[in-house]
């Protein structure tokens, strides 16, 4: 298989059936909401924080709680939410008392929701630990678009030291082929494809929130009408 074949799934199929089913697993790694000092919140600012602002001073917090805070209860339920509130879905899908729910908390918290479509900032370093991880010095950048834009290997450690910008969005393929990242324009999402104890082991290492995707996981899990609470990794982390 070529490099540029690694872009996004077909959103007609289950998940796993993505590139052949030639990997035995993929996690769906939440990206995680942004907590920034109340001087940055949106009460005091109006005014989203910057790249920099977020890897200076912003933390993750999880979709768990603001799942709790907003008693919504399920990852599902607040990824639909998310979804509403960008306009991503048909009105039959839209849930806007989530949407609102999540609207309430975010201008009351000093608390920021991801953006849509990207490898969230917050989640580079745990992206770039996996290739260290499994001994790569570089990875292969597939662009959303290859047949516009050129697949690119970069240097790990311009990653790591930011010596050059971190890619926005399209996939992240170890040069062996043996896992990948890979992030769709409108989600709020990565999807980490490989073996199922490699992708374990790095998810626990970094804490990464997420649930691995069943056989029947398609890209729209949003609209599982059991959530994904009872299949994430912790599911002693959400509530009832």
């Amino acid at each position: 298989m070529r490099f540029d074949q690694y872009v996004y799934p077909s959103y007609e199929a289950p998940l796993l059936e993505a590139y052949g089913g030639r990997f035995e697993s993929a996690y769906v790694i939440l990206h995680p909401f942004i907590r920034m000092p109340d001087e940055l919140s949106w009460r005091a600012t109006h005014q989203y924080p910057d790249d920099g602002q977020i890897f200076s001073r912003g933390g993750k917090c999880a979709w768990a709680e603001v799942a709790a805070q907003t008693r919504m209860g399920a990852c599902a339920r607040l990824n639909q939410a998310l979804l509403t509130s960008i306009g991503a879905l048909a009105e039959h899908l839209s849930d806007y008392g989530a949407r609102d729910k999540l609207q309430q908390f975010l201008q009351s918290s000093p608390v920021w929701m991801p953006v849509e479509g990207r490898f969230e900032p917050l989640l580079h370093a745990d992206l770039l630990h996996a290739f260290a991880t499994a001994g790569h010095e570089r990875l292969i950048y597939i662009p959303e678009f290859p047949q516009k834009d050129p697949v690119q290997p970069l240097a790990l450690d311009g990653l790591i030291k930011r010596g050059f910008p971190f890619p926005t969005c399209g996939t992240l393929v170890a040069p062996d082929e043996s896992f990948l990242f890979t992030v769709d324009w409108d989600s709020f999402f990565t999807l980490f494809y490989g073996t199922r104890a490699f992708v374990e082991k790095v998810v626990h290492e970094r804490n990464i929130e997420g649930f691995f995707a069943a056989p029947t996981t398609e890209h729209a899990w949003f609209n599982y009408s059991f959530g994904c609470a009872t299949v994430t990794l912790s599911p002693e982390h959400w509530p009832a």
